[in-house]
């Protein structure tokens, strides 16, 4: 477990998509509103690191937001080689070294 307490990893969830011209992109200051192709009710994905980990729902309780991880991303093909970095397709050795099945 002492190797995974210096492991860095952004995460990154995402509520909803939208498209929009770099003009308009570029025309916004502060406070300014983009509208999302999402509700409150919608699912949102988890990402570590840009690749999909987890979905959830969007939780408000008071004046704080968190994220409930309602559904894990497993990936098809399991990488069991020794000596594999993270970063290399070895993800689910993280999940081995942290007793995750």
């Amino acid at each position: 477990m002492a190797v995974l307490e210096d492991l860095k990893v952004d995460l990154t969830v995402v509520l909803g998509r939208t498209r929009m011209p770099i003009h308009m992109l570029l025309r916004m200051g502060r406070g300014a509103v983009i509208e999302l192709d999402a509700t409150d009710s919608d699912m949102v994905e988890i990402l570590a690191n840009d690749h999909p980990i987890a979905r959830g729902q969007i939780v408000v309780t008071g004046n704080r937001i968190s994220v409930e991880v309602t559904e894990l991303i497993r990936k098809t093909e399991v990488v069991r080689e020794p000596g594999v970095r993270v970063g290399d397709g070895a993800a689910a050795s993280l999940g081995a070294l942290a007793g995750i099945a």
